[in-house]
């Protein structure tokens, strides 16, 4: 199977919010971007030179509107199936996220007031129902889309055999991308424990770059360090007792 090429569709600005298509045998789209970003979406894949008819797969991260907000208007606009875990169907049927959002700082709490984040999206019904490590090579891409809780509990990444890791929110940039190359939580986790648990199993891939929903690509040594720091810091929140317990999981 030829080379994957893994490109960024900016949805939001630069590098706020990013979609992506995996360039293999076929092409498949990584996220859907905020409700009403589907144009914009395609418009950007068609400069890569893909003709939308041929988009094999559209794979959505998990569970919040800035990844799954326009799903159902790009399964229309490529007639491609759409393939998501099982444990954020809730979000996906009802097309509003889990609330409350959970902040991991105070960016967070800020978002968490803004109403973009609570406008409902379409709703749409998965074609791909993930819930464990699934090949892409049906869908001609050499890789693999690997559950990755904690984010939400239907977070899953996409890890090309290249070693390109999509992702998703397991990590970001600082400050939503506008600190380039500089490892953070993303403004929510549900489970930041968790999450931590499946970004360390991620690297323990020796994934080669991290492409992420917020930012640009991140070098994985730097994300390692910063890991481990992150660890700590849980740990110590732990210890005195300031760390909530996981939200509850939506049921499907």
């Amino acid at each position: 199977m030829s080379r994957t090429k893994v490109l960024p569709v900016p949805v939001l600005g630069r590098h706020a919010v990013n979609a992506y298509v995996l360039l293999g045998r076929r092409p498949v789209i990584v996220d859907s971007g905020t409700p009403g970003s589907g144009r914009r979406i395609i418009d950007r894949v068609t400069e890569y030179g893909v003709d939308p008819a041929d988009v094999s797969l559209i794979v959505i991260t998990h569970g919040h509107i800035d990844h799954f907000g326009s799903a159902a208007e790009l399964h229309r606009l490529t007639g491609a199936p759409v393939a998501a875990h099982v444990a954020d169907l809730g979000p996906y049927r009802s097309g509003r996220a889990r609330e409350p959002y959970r902040p991991t700082g105070p960016m967070g709490r800020v978002m968490a007031r803004r109403k973009e984040l609570h406008v409902q999206a379409e709703p749409f019904e998965p074609d791909v129902l993930i819930s464990g490590e699934t090949s892409l090579e049906d869908f001609g891409v050499a890789g693999r889309i690997m559950p990755t809780p904690g984010h939400t509990a239907g977070s899953v990444c996409v890890l090309t055999d290249e070693g390109d890791l999509v992702a998703g929110d397991l990590v970001a940039n600082s400050f939503m991308g506008l600190i380039p190359g500089k490892p953070a939580n993303p403004p929510f986790h549900d489970d930041p424990v968790g999450n931590l648990a499946s970004l360390r199993a991620m690297l323990d891939l020796d994934p080669a770059t991290l492409h992420v929903g917020h930012g640009t690509p991140l070098r994985p040594g730097r994300v390692r360090r910063w890991a481990r720091r992150e660890h700590r810091r849980l740990a110590r929140l732990e210890a005195a007792g300031r760390l909530a317990a996981p939200a509850t999981r939506d049921r499907p």
